[in-house]
């Protein structure tokens, strides 16, 4: 079964308008369907295509690479014969697939544009990592795309369910609540959406067994594998670190405050012993971060606290079946509290991962916002994500609160306000109810996630 993804038509414009002089570098997870894209855009697009899988790819045609690019007529023809596929200049596309994994295949792409007979493009997972870009040139040719899992709009579309997203991204427009019965339809979308994730094989899954969650479970549980696997990889002196924060990140999102305390996780752990750590998470793109912002202002990341950090699973689907064993799913009935709205704890977690993966998926980095007040003891402000508007001219931020509950406050969002209300251009809250306008406040259900 083929999923409709929106970087297929995005690769399409991109080939109609820049030309063949350029290369596409698709990042993304292992397992989140960069691969079949390809191979897809190639079968679709060209004449033919020829595909190299860098993580099974024999040491003759690594050779290749290190020995003929000064005679590019030759690399071809050898390429062309080992695969059997016959290259058509300007109508063939060459895949380097997994191309972390030989890292001078990579570099090499400067002279393969340069030479402009075909089109490429390569995807990978690390792709920023030490050991992956040692002793190699960065080729400035390459347009760096990334493939997230499958978001609420795709995986609608693959449940035959496209026409709702235009109606809530109509709704959301022209800021009116959705009809009652099609409001609880995107609701149970988003929580089969929240339950099964994005990830391709799970969705498959779900979808062939007529929307079975448990073989949506096994195949995520696979790919959790899968992901450990590469972690036991990689290099010694930050292994063990990444693996027990990869361990820990349902327990840490169920928490109140949700952020890493190093100190729990080590007697003397602080946020500079655990760099490396974050950064392997991040940039495999198995885990989305979420840092500090001291001051919200024109440009977050100039005041970010990279000292406090939350970590978000890169897909909510995982997370599920990461935070619940399997015995767990099924004795304590996870699945049907969370589409009864019964697991509050929990469900606040898997809601705000949820949201995380959202706002990445649409281009956002991710920040947080606390403050502190000495007189009560406690943080008396918590925003649980800050974006921006993007601006250059007229910058402002948006905070959000995330309520998995139907009953909730919003005292630290109006408090927040009163403190940079000059700054702000909306706040939102994202809650299970249906969009409503309140004090100045939007409040969205989840599935609108993905219009912010």
């Amino acid at each position: 079964m083929l999923l409709k993804r929106k970087l297929y038509d995005k690769l399409l414009t991109l080939k109609k308008t820049l030309g063949g002089k350029r290369a596409f570098l698709i990042e993304g997870a292992r397992r989140v369907g960069k691969s079949t894209l390809c191979q897809e855009f190639g079968k679709n697009e060209y004449k033919s295509f020829l595909h190299i899988d860098f993580a099974n790819c024999p040491d003759e045609v690594k050779g290749y690479f290190q020995r003929h690019m000064n005679d590019l007529d030759t690399f071809f023809m050898l390429l062309s014969a080992f695969y059997g596929v016959k290259l058509h200049e300007r109508d063939s596309l060459i895949i380097f697939d997994e191309v972390q994994a030989f890292p001078r295949a990579r570099e090499c792409v400067k002279y393969l544009v340069a030479d402009g007979r075909y089109d490429y493009v390569e995807t990978g997972s690390l792709i920023s990592i030490k050991e992956n870009v040692k002793d190699i040139v960065i080729p400035s040719e390459e347009r760096r795309l990334k493939m997230y899992p499958l978001d609420f709009e795709e995986f609608c579309d693959a449940l035959g369910e496209a026409p709702i997203v235009d109606y809530i991204r109509d709704c959301f427009e022209k800021r009116v609540p959705l009809e009652d019965e099609l409001h609880y339809k995107a609701m149970l979308l988003f929580k089969q959406h929240m339950l099964v994730g994005g990830m391709p094989q799970s969705v498959v899954a779900f979808l062939e067994s007529r929307k079975d969650f448990d073989a949506a479970d096994a195949e995520k549980r696979d790919i959790l594998s899968l992901y450990r696997s590469d972690v036991m990889k990689i290099d010694a002196r930050y292994r063990s670190k990444v693996l027990s924060i990869f361990d820990q990140i349902p327990g840490l999102l169920s928490q109140h405050e949700k952020r890493v305390v190093f100190k729990n996780i080590s007697p003397n752990g602080d946020a500079a012993q655990y760099e490396e750590t974050f950064f392997w998470l991040a940039d495999s793109m198995i885990a989305n971060e979420c840092f500090l912002c001291n001051d919200p202002n024109v440009g977050l990341s100039l005041n970010e606290n990279r000292g406090y950090v939350k970590c978000y699973l890169g897909d909510v689907g995982l997370l599920v079946s990461h935070a619940f064993d399997e015995n767990e799913l099924l004795e304590d009935e996870v699945y049907k509290q969370i589409l009864g709205d019964k697991l509050d704890l929990n469900e606040g977690m898997l809601y705000e991962n949820a949201v995380a993966q959202a706002l990445v998926a649409n281009g956002h980095k991710l920040y947080f916002y606390t403050r502190y007040n000495p007189e009560k003891h406690r943080n008396d402000v918590e925003i649980d994500f800050i974006i921006s508007n993007n601006s250059k001219l007229k910058y402002k931020i948006c905070p959000i609160e995330v309520k998995s509950g139907k009953r909730y406050s919003i005292e630290s969002l109006k408090r927040f306000r009163e403190i940079f209300g000059a700054r702000i251009a909306e706040c939102y809250v994202i809650h299970p109810k249906n969009l409503s306008v309140k004090d100045g406040v939007v409040c969205i259900p989840a599935y609108m996630t993905f219009c912010l």
